[in-house]
């Protein structure tokens, strides 16, 4: 670990307050490079799909229009319609391709300068001060992003077993009435009754083999878990009070203590995601 050079003060890493705050704010120039690079990467990244999806299209309606126009299926229609539209879709697939080729070079770039900030970013944090207060602190404002990070995965989970109940419950109570309404005679219901039918099991299925409600539950409790004890370390509650009320615990026992518990908390996490991994497994070769 980097302790710098000098400026010897009362820190046992050797380094004065202003060197420290200049290495922190270097950080965090770095971490917001590396944020803004991620962001633009993940846009790219929408592009291309868009891009994707367009030339997917382009190609569908090009060989649409070609056969119409080799089969002469539009002889009554003006000569020009049927070759400008094609012409048209044509032109708009080779613009689809060429933005995706440009855009998958842009890609490529921001790979690569993603990952130089990203070692740039862990050249900047292997500067601080760890086992100083303030390399503590920066522990400590990072488990936000780990709260955030936990509660969006749990909304997600959340948001698809939500989608997949609610095909399970519409479909069941459709796929009910239809069969109750149709005496066998109309081809279009049974159709659409099997569909339905299907798609409920295939929507239970589905939901019993990933368990995102499981997986958003535990998210939502590490994440609570986490801002508990991140409230209780900055007011000294619970825990973080101490033992003796006369001489409460300073300033870096709390940190030490609260990043003992989120690595506590993070490491739970991990095996509950572990066991459910597991469990799907084991239903799987049972079902095989």
């Amino acid at each position: 670990m980097n302790t710098g050079t000098g400026g010897r003060g009362a820190d046992p890493t050797g380094l004065t307050e202003a060197q420290e705050r200049a290495l922190q704010q270097e950080y965090r120039e770095k971490v917001k490079a590396f944020d803004q690079l991620e962001d633009d990467l993940r846009a790219a990244r929408t592009f291309q799909r868009i891009f994707l999806l367009t030339m997917v299209g382009a190609i569908a309606l090009a060989l649409l229009l070609g056969y119409t126009v080799v089969v002469g299926l539009w002889n009554e229609q003006p000569t020009f319609t049927r070759y400008a539209g094609l012409v048209i879709v044509l032109v708009l697939w080779v613009a689809a391709g060429w933005a995706l080729w440009k855009n998958r070079k842009k890609i490529v770039l921001a790979n690569t300068t993603l990952r130089n900030a990203s070692l740039d970013r862990q050249i900047a944090a292997a500067k601080l001060p760890l086992d100083s207060p303030s390399g503590l602190r920066i522990y400590r404002e990072a488990a936000l992003d780990l709260i955030d990070q936990y509660r969006k995965g749990a909304a997600r989970n959340r948001r698809v077993h939500n989608f997949f109940q609610i095909i399970i419950i519409t479909g069941s109570i459709v796929t009910s009435t239809l069969t109750a309404m149709n005496e066998g005679s109309n081809l279009a219901l049974r159709i659409i009754t099997s569909a339905l039918s299907a798609s409920v099991g295939i929507a239970a299925g589905i939901t019993g083999y990933f368990k995102f409600r499981e997986r958003g539950y535990n998210l939502q409790s590490t994440a609570d878990e986490i801002e508990k004890h991140y409230n209780a370390s900055q007011f000294m509650l619970d825990d973080y009070a101490g033992t003796d009320p006369s001489q409460p615990l300073s300033e870096a026992d709390r940190l030490r203590m609260f990043a003992r518990f989120v690595e506590r908390l993070k490491e739970e996490q991990r095996k509950r995601e572990l066991q459910l991994e597991q469990q799907s497994s084991a239903r799987e070769e049972r079902s095989a």
